[in-house]
C-alpha cells in the first residue's frame, strides 16, 4: 500500500475540469449523505504538477502560461518552495485529450521561456 488518506487524491485534479461532478464535490456529497453526482466526462482535460523547482531559478511566468487557451493555474498557498514539493498545478481543457495535453505542456514550458 502506497498511501491511505480519507480525502480526495491530490494528483487527480482532472475531474475538477473534465467531469460533471468532480472528485472533490463527490467526497462532500458522500460525507454529507447526499446523492452522488454524475461522473461523466464532459470535456477532455489534462494537468501538470508544479513543483518547487519551478521557483528555484526565477519566478515562473504565470501570465505567459495563462495566455495558452483553456489553461488555468491552481496554486496551493504554500509559501516556501522546495525541490520536489508540490506547489500547485496547471490544468487545460481541449477538444481532444491530445489537445488538452499539448496545451498544458505548452503552458508549463512557457513558465520559463529562456
Amino acid at each position: 500500500m502506497n498511501e491511505l488518506a480519507p480525502r480526495s487524491h491530490n494528483s487527480y485534479h482532472q475531474s475538477e475540469r473534465g467531469c460533471v461532478t468532480s472528485q472533490f464535490e463527490q467526497a462532500v456529497r458522500a460525507v454529507c449523505n447526499l446523492p452522488l453526482g454524475d461522473t461523466t466526462l464532459i470535456t477532455p482535460a489534462a494537468i501538470v504538477n508544479l513543483l518547487g523547482d519551478e521557483w528555484l531559478v526565477d519566478e515562473p511566468d504565470f501570465p505567459a502560461a495563462l495566455a495558452v487557451p483553456g489553461v488555468r493555474l491552481h496554486l496551493y498557498e504554500k509559501h516556501k518552495p522546495r525541490p520536489g514539493r508540490k506547489m500547485g498545478h496547471l490544468s487545460a481543457t481541449g477538444a481532444t485529450a491530445e489537445e488538452a495535453l499539448q496545451r498544458v505542456l505548452e503552458a508549463k514550458r512557457s513558465l520559463h521561456p529562456h
